[in-house]
């Protein structure tokens, strides 16, 4: 079997899962938000059901709309406030939470092996650790706070095996930016996108979490990553508490669905432009693409090491007077990070807005809408129409050092243009 058949067989209490399988499994993990969880209580309620069925392992992170933006949003999180005290799941209120799936592995609830499920189709994320994690309706997360159970379709898997030596300025961000534009949006419907190969076996954790992030949005199911001395070295410095009970690599290359190679040697920095991440291109071929938003920050590229990056190339240098330049550390423990480096304070003297932790702007919620016609350059993941504002505004993604690099330049550039 492939790792998410394995994970999967696991939670299933099978000896053997087959793509195309049925099957209900034990979760592990299961994750709501401000907009997910308050219909997934709906239905608990209208069910009439007394209790969870582990307190423990259900999380509500509030994060959309978050510091709340009106009476709405504010009702929404005084839902899932409330409903945590009456059961004791775990809440991350503001001051102490921040993006969810930046803030889940940052807290070591996110282990190798497990099964987490969670009402955000980014919920994939978690691959990263090894962990078979998935997106859900809020029905489903209903069901399984009462249950502790789901069913799932078992995947097939597709193995991207990439190789090569990667160029400055490329990272997480691009391969996956890429990747989706060689499969396209549909590339990997209900697939298991498994990254592997030399340049996957030294890539940074942060990296393999904006991949498994984006899986999504190349249609698939979950992307995932085998356990490695990376992932158990990560663990090990947050200091989680994790006991691996199963064998977690592919059996066998007779087990992929196929194998995508990748050569990395002749990728550059990518910019998807709108309106599908799939619209990926070298930087280089965008020419005067005039911006007036840049967002760094979101479950993609909200993370320490995405503000050191962008700190290298803004240092002692301005945000174009015609830009907005908006950067939001993921979580509470970012930002401080931050401010003890030094980072906070080059964004601010530089012209950057320094937000909360909060999706807010990458779902055009708040904190940096835009209005008609205007253009955005983000480090989010999504570039629909109307995604981050007017269904005629325009939103163009890259990684933190590209999207910097232009909001020092004022046009869509390359990193190499600004240093």
């Amino acid at each position: 079997m492939t790792i998410s058949q394995k994970i999967l067989a696991f939670h299933s209490d099978k000896k053997e899962v087959l793509p195309g399988d049925f099957i209900e499994c034990n979760v592990d993990l299961i994750l709501a938000n401000d907009i997910t969880g308050p219909l997934a209580i709906e239905e608990f309620e209208k069910i009439g059901a007394k209790k969870v069925f582990d307190p423990k392992k259900i999380v509500l992170v509030p994060d959309h709309f978050t510091p709340c933006k009106d009476i709405k949003s504010a009702e929404l999180v005084k839902k899932l406030r409330e409903f945590s005290k009456k059961y004791g799941v775990r809440f991350y209120e503001i001051g102490r939470a921040g993006i969810e799936h930046v803030l889940l592995p940052e807290e070591g609830l996110t282990l190798p092996g497990q099964l987490i499920i969670g009402a955000d189709s980014h919920t994939c994320t978690y691959g990263a650790v090894c962990s078979f994690s998935t997106g859900v309706g809020s029905t489903d997360v209903a069901y399984a706070m009462i249950t502790g159970k789901l069913w799932f379709k078992v995947p097939e898997t597709i193995k991207f095996y990439y190789y090569g030596r990667l160029k400055e300025f490329v990272g997480g961000k691009d391969l996956i930016l890429y990747t989706i534009g060689k499969i396209g949006v549909n590339g990997a419907n209900y697939k298991s996108m498994e990254f592997t190969g030399p340049v996957i076996e030294n890539l940074p954790m942060d990296d393999r979490f904006t991949m498994c992030n984006m899986a999504i949005e190349g249609g698939a199911k979950n992307g995932i990553i085998k356990f490695d001395r990376i992932t158990e070295n990560y663990l090990k410095e947050i200091d989680a508490k994790f006991e691996i009970k199963l064998d977690l690599k592919t059996d066998s290359e007779n087990d992929y669905e196929k194998i995508i190679e990748i050569n990395v040697d002749k990728i550059d920095p990518q910019v998807a432009s709108p309106h599908l991440p799939s619209n990926s291109k070298s930087v280089w071929e965008y020419k005067d693409v005039k911006i007036d938003q840049v967002v760094i920050g979101s479950c993609t590229n909200g993370r320490i090491s995405d503000l050191r990056k962008t700190a290298k190339i803004l240092k002692g240098k301005k945000i174009h007077p015609e830009v907005r330049c908006i950067i939001i550390p993921a979580t509470q423990k970012i930002y401080q990070e931050a401010l003890k480096e030094g980072l906070i304070e080059i964004f601010l003297s530089a012209g950057c807005v320094i937000s909360p932790p909060t999706c807010g702007p990458c779902l055009g919620g708040h904190m940096g809408v835009l209005s008609k016609g205007e253009v955005a350059i983000a480090t989010t993941n999504r570039n629909f129409i109307g995604r981050m504002g007017h269904p005629e505004s325009y939103v163009y993604l890259s990684n933190p050092e590209v999207a910097i690099a232009s909001a020092i330049k004022g046009k869509i550039c390359h990193p190499e243009e600004v240093i």
